[in-house]
């Protein structure tokens, strides 16, 4: 009816007929886009339930958190629903409310940081009040408020000034905010209440409360410990960047189509190293985080939080190289298969052995235990590395150039010959060089785990067994030796 033929009666009132058409099709239309708009936001809706369903499945944690959220606040409340409570605090009692809204976080680490910077800042913003409203009102009325508003602008621009230092914002920037708005709240509100002492004692009681409810429900309740997240994030981005490499180098090398390609199968190489460049911001927060926290499992509160940090540089330094190779083996020009094949296998060993070193860190750092095969496997990554690098040094020698056969005419073998252009060999040597610089900076890491293994005591393994392990990065540190010396 919207897009038909409009009806047309030879008869006096024939214009009123065609009218009453015209208006039943924009009717018509109008419920089909109301009718469509409809079905597009309940679409919509069902699609977010979907997500959230997802999220609500895949990390449960969240869905713990929310429910414990909802229990301090209930909690809280408490406080106004409960005379002879409401009595102890009085309407202040908001503020119990509202701590528990603003300090309530994820993890413990984090929530632990607001509770104390929360009650460190409210009592020293309120004695400081009570001690400048006390001066100020033996000052007299005419100075009194002189007083007061050169206080809260010095105060306030000290305090603000602290928030600039690196040291102080990252673990006391809260603080420092809290300091502001408690110290200006109970000076300014002093100079026309009488009882000031009282409001400020009131204001840091339910701070307190609110805090201590957040902190026994947070603890006691299913606790999500920054420390815990922190260690499983270096572990998780270990066993990433090891799948990340092994599939770039995996994809490039294979001739023979073992490795079955799909439209998914780029996106998921992508991930792993991408993961890794992205996680800086996480690490620190969560390391910061973490030196709050009492002893949880077999993490300590002397932990060495900050080693974290250094490790996952070392592995964003490794995953830069990871993004390199991928945009170097996806490069638009293509080399010579034969020059390739000449270089496949030293390359998917020395990636086995990379890989291998990281999984075995990745390890040590689930287990927290020193692995006795890692000097063993960094040797041998670091071997196979040093025949990479030698067979990279004869790349101009006959590599350059097909092998000829017997059958092979002048003319054919100079067809060849003149295929091969140096633009063509650039990819390949410059995908070589970056596999070398990976394994240099896979040690880095090693280096890096063995430290924090060293500074957090990780449990070794048996004399015998170190005993053995030693004898054989012995032997591979003489044959490395060897290989050198003929180079």
């Amino acid at each position: 009816m919207s897009g038909g033929v409009e009806w047309k009666v030879n008869m006096p009132d024939g214009t009123s007929e065609r009218l009453e058409r015209e208006n039943i099709g924009m009717v018509s239309r109008v419920c089909v886009g109301l009718k469509g708009m409809v079905e597009r936001f309940v679409l919509k809706i069902w699609r977010f339930l979907e997500k959230a369903w997802s999220i609500g499945v895949s990390e449960p944690k969240k869905v713990v958190h929310c429910l414990k959220v909802g229990l301090a606040l209930t909690i809280v409340s408490l406080f106004y629903f409960m005379r002879p409570l409401y009595q102890g605090v009085g309407g202040n009692a908001m503020w119990a409310v509202m701590t528990v809204v603003v300090v309530f976080e994820y993890p413990v680490g984090a929530m632990l940081s607001k509770c104390i910077n929360r009650i460190i800042g409210t009592f020293f913003a309120g004695s400081l009040a009570i001690g400048v409203h006390w001066i100020a009102s033996q000052s007299g009325e005419q100075f009194e408020p002189i007083i007061l508003g050169v206080s809260v602008f010095l105060l306030a621009s000290v305090a603000t000034f602290t928030r600039f230092i690196p040291t102080i914002k990252a673990r006391f920037d809260y603080g420092a905010m809290i300091f502001i708005l408690t110290f200006s709240l109970v000076s300014v509100s002093g100079y026309r209440i009488d009882e000031l002492f009282e409001m400020a004692h009131t204001r840091f009681s339910t701070v307190a409360i609110g805090t201590s409810i957040c902190i026994l429900i947070s603890m006691l309740f299913y606790p999500v410990w920054a420390g815990t997240e922190l260690h499983h994030l270096i572990n998780r981005n270990m066993e990433k960047l090891a799948d990340s490499l092994d599939g770039c180098v995996s994809e490039y090398f294979n001739d023979n189509g073992d490795v079955k390609k799909s439209d998914d199968d780029p996106n998921k190489k992508l991930q792993g190293y991408i993961c890794v460049l992205n996680s800086k911001a996480t690490e620190e927060s969560l390391a910061n985080f973490a030196r709050w926290e009492p002893t949880h499992g077999n993490l300590n509160f002397g932990h060495p939080w900050k080693q974290y940090p250094k490790i996952g540089a070392a592995m964003r330094n490794c995953a830069c190289c990871v993004e390199s190779l991928n945009s170097c083996i996806n490069s638009e020009i293509q080399v010579p298969e034969y020059l390739k094949k000449n270089f496949s296998d030293v390359c998917m060993r020395l990636t086995s052995h990379c890989s291998k070193v990281l999984k075995e860190l990745a390890v040590t750092m689930k287990t927290m235990t020193k692995s006795p095969t890692t000097d063993l496997s960094v040797g041998e990554m670091n071997f196979s590395a040093q025949e990479l690098q030698n067979a990279l040094k004869s790349l101009p020698n006959p590599l350059l150039f097909p092998p000829l056969s017997e059958n092979d005419t002048k003319g054919e073998a100079t067809t060849k010959h003149s295929g091969v252009t140096l633009i063509d060999i650039v990819p390949l040597a410059t995908a070589i060089s970056l596999l070398i610089e990976i394994a240099t900076r896979i040690e880095r890491i090693a280096d890096e785990v063995d430290e924090l293994a060293t500074l957090a005591e990780f449990d070794s393994v048996s004399d015998e067994k170190s005993q053995q392990n030693q004898s054989k990065t012995d032997r591979i540190d003489d044959v490395t030796m060897k290989a050198l010396q003929k180079v």
